[in-house]
């Protein structure tokens, strides 16, 4: 095993350019040694291996212009098969040459009211072009197309604003050093009317280790050169802005290093056909995920009896850490087991049913990620002991029975009429055509008329006319006539129809008195005298007592009648009219009044 060579100098040579020259020193004296020199740029982990021997210079061709290189060697003798170590590592740089050809992108912005169109240029070096190339500045030139009219300015930027018209532009950048200017990359911007082609159908993403892999698919076979360009979803300024360009390839591949964590990325694809620009294929992606800073916001809706609706808001984008899910929601009884259910991420509300009756419930919503999920707060609620649908059936099955009641009263009024006018409006009975006028008299409805019930009318507080017959003898033909007619009428059940005048021997007809009563203790008795409201009716009744006493007096003095303790009145039929007015008379009380035996007859 021999000493390492000693590397003196690395450098390169005047006027050759990609050329470096190395230079050692050998420490074992020998003609046969055999050499194996490595190289590699200073950014780079890969080492380039090359084999040579009997030489101490060695010039190392094929390399980048203005490019530094890590130079190491080493050897062994032509009889050993053990190779020394490593030399020192030593550095050395390329000549330097006229800058390479720039990468130039646009960022087309919506046209302004004034109709300018708001387009920022940004270039950088193109990939493959050296690490250390140096460039002094940049020259930019832009006109419409079909004119002649041509703008041009220097920079020492990569990026430029310009306010274009709506028509069709060219563009032009080129960079520049102390050897001379680069060769001219051209762009051009669309008029605004101008429709980009589609070329892309689908694309994807997905996480291969530490990298970063986007793919896609495209109908257009002639394409073969895309653009790709990334930056965070809440750069509304795009200052975090980054793009970079794809030939023979249908997928870009970035390292997690260079992209930020638990930040959503939009990516896009632009299809490039030599000047043209087709339409992009854009989608979203982290380049690592966590779960979510804070839990969804929950709030409770629709509460029923036995259903309740879950609603919550989704997370803030910067809050996320990643893409959400699913949603999970947890219910619990007061007392109770847990239950859950669980939602894709699109949903934002659930109704959970076969819940109780009146029973208090905690509810939570957890959104997760890929790396895991977080709860919100706990939201408390009761369920209802009875529902509004409840209500609304009850209502209706009411209102529909009464509906029904109200169809069927109309109907059975239009077929027969006079049913339901009897039962709406009951008949009034007619005084004058009472039947009374049968027993009391044939000459009864000659003495009472309207005209005798006009005349009265003009009267004002007229008392009841007196006649020969006792006073409270009229006041009870008025009050107790209904209650005589049926203690009448039941007496003489099992008689034969006889006449009320007294035909037989022992029959007699005078005033109403009770069965229960004495006639001359009843009328030693104050008695309460109806106070008659309506005028007509006080004629009337002082008529009817007048022509009663008249009888009473007649069949008194005849010879063989007497009164006595029985109710002398015959069978007489209950008159309706007389037995509900006397219930409504109001009692005017005498203080004396003649007792009926006293009298003469």
């Amino acid at each position: 095993k021999t000493i390492p060579p000693e590397i003196l100098s690395v450098k390169p040579v005047l006027g050759i350019k990609k050329m470096l020259q190395i230079n050692w020193e050998l420490h074992a004296l020998s003609d046969d040694l055999n050499y194996i020199l490595r190289f590699k740029t200073v950014n780079s982990t890969h080492w380039m291996e090359v084999n040579f021997s009997e030489t101490e210079v060695y010039n190392l061709t094929g390399l980048q212009a203005s490019t530094e290189y890590i130079i190491s060697l080493r050897c062994k003798t032509n009889k050993s098969r053990i190779w020394s170590d490593w030399s020192q590592e030593k550095m050395g740089m390329t000549e330097e040459e006229v800058p390479h050809v720039l990468d130039l992108w646009r960022i087309l912005k919506p046209v302004k009211e004034d109709g300018r169109r708001p387009v920022r240029l940004l270039w950088k070096k193109a990939k493959g072009a050296p690490v250390l190339e140096k460039t002094l500045g940049y020259n930019i030139r832009y006109f419409p197309e079909n004119t002649t009219n041509v703008t041009e300015m220097r920079t020492t930027n990569q990026t430029l604003d310009l306010h274009l018209g709506d028509e069709t532009y060219r563009v032009s950048v080129t960079s520049y050093n102390s050897l001379g200017n680069s060769i001219a990359s051209t762009l051009k911007i669309p008029d605004i009317h101008e429709k980009p082609f589609q070329c892309i159908e689908a694309m994807q993403v997905c996480l291969v280790q530490d990298q970063l892999v986007v793919e896609w698919q495209c109908s257009c076979t002639v394409v073969d050169t895309w653009m790709v360009e990334w930056f965070p979803d809440l750069d509304s300024e795009l200052s975090a802005f980054s793009w970079e360009s794809v030939s023979q390839a249908k997928n870009w591949t970035v390292h997690q290093d260079k992209l930020k964590p638990f930040l959503c990325y939009n990516i896009s694809v632009y299809p490039v056909l030599q000047d043209k620009v087709g339409e992009p294929y854009s989608i979203q992606a982290y380049s690592k995920e966590k779960i979510p800073c804070i839990g969804p916001e929950t709030k409770v809706e629709n509460i029923g009896v036995k259903t309740v609706t879950i609603s919550w808001k989704e997370i803030p984008k910067e809050l996320r850490n990643g893409f959400i899910s699913n949603y999970t929601i947890f219910y619990q009884a007061e007392g109770g087991k847990e239950f859950s259910e669980t939602v894709n991420s699109s949903t934002l509300h659930y109704g959970l049913e076969s819940l109780t009756r009146k029973t208090s419930y905690s509810v939570q919503v957890m959104a997760s990620t890929r790396a895991g999920g977080i709860k919100g707060d706990t939201i408390n609620f009761k369920t209802l002991s009875i529902d509004v649908f409840d209500i609304v059936l009850i209502t209706c099955l009411v209102g529909g029975g009464l509906l029904m009641l109200i169809i069927f009263v109309m109907i059975s009024g239009y077929h027969k009429p006079s049913k339901l006018i009897q039962l709406c409006w009951p008949d009034v009975p007619n005084p004058a055509e009472s039947s009374i006028a049968t027993w009391l008299g044939a000459d009864f409805k000659s003495k009472v008329n309207l005209k005798e019930f006009d005349d009265s009318m003009n009267t004002e507080d007229r008392t009841l006319k007196s006649c020969s017959a006792p006073t409270d003898l009229i006041d009870k033909l008025v009050v107790n006539f209904g209650n005589f007619l049926e203690e009448a009428s039941i007496e003489v059940a099992g008689k034969s129809q006889e006449n009320i005048l007294g035909v037989e021997k022992n029959e007699y007809v005078t005033s109403p008195y009770r069965s229960d009563c004495a006639p001359v203790k009843s009328l030693k008795e104050p008695l309460a005298l109806t106070e008659i409201p309506s005028r007509k009716s006080q004629h009337l009744y002082s008529g009817m007592a007048e022509e009663t006493c008249s009888e009473a007096k007649e069949e008194l003095s005849s010879p063989g009648h007497s009164l006595g303790t029985d109710h002398i009145c015959g069978d007489r039929a209950q008159n309706p009219y007389l037995k509900n007015s006397v219930t409504t008379r109001e009692f005017l009380l005498f203080e004396k009044l003649p007792d009926p035996t006293k009298r003469e007859v």
